[in-house]
């Protein structure tokens, strides 16, 4: 008596790859982001962009580089760079110890790390709560921004990961 088994692992799944859209009523599961802190500030990354945290290690430095591009880390055979967040967001470079981590993230066909206080949590929330940035003054700070959610009284600001890279990070600077 033979009979096929069938797993979800198996079946093919059809991913939406706008950012924050509901998957509808057929699957109605939540969105999710890994949340981090930058100082007081808490930021957060689509998790399903999330490939790895890492606790923070020496980075070979590359000249004539953007200040906020750390260096680069060798990740099993892949060289990622390194983007230090707060220096990113203007506001001055992380003295970063052991302490601190690097959230591994694709962005497109590459790898990135970006570099952070702390992870704080995961977070599940619905396509509803998310809010728009205010944009009481153009900056280019506030490109980097998908959104603002509001959990358990705590406003997370959603980073726009291809907008982090696209201002002023080219091909050269962010090498595979």
């Amino acid at each position: 008596m033979n009979r096929a088994i069938v797993s979800p692992q198996s079946e093919s799944a059809q991913v939406s790859s706008a950012p924050w859209q509901g998957a509808g009523p057929r699957n109605a599961v939540p969105n999710q982001l890994i949340s981090f802190a930058i100082g007081d500030d808490q930021y957060g990354v689509d998790i399903m962009a999330v490939r790895e945290i890492k606790g923070w290690t020496d980075v070979t430095h590359l000249p004539r580089q953007p200040n906020y591009v750390r260096g680069v880390l060798n990740l099993r055979g892949t060289v990622v760079p390194i983007i230090d967040l707060r220096c990113r967001f203007g506001q001055g470079m992380t003295e970063a110890t052991p302490l601190h981590i690097a959230i591994i993230v694709q962005i497109g066909s590459r790898q990135v790390g970006l570099l952070a206080d702390r992870v704080l949590d995961i977070v599940s929330f619905e396509s509803g709560q998310v809010q728009p940035v205010p944009r009481i003054v153009h900056s280019s700070r506030i490109s980097f921004l998908s959104g603002l959610v509001m959990v358990d009284g705590a406003m997370i600001a959603v980073i726009d990961l291809p907008n982090l890279l696209s201002a002023q990070i080219d091909d050269d600077a962010v090498a595979n």
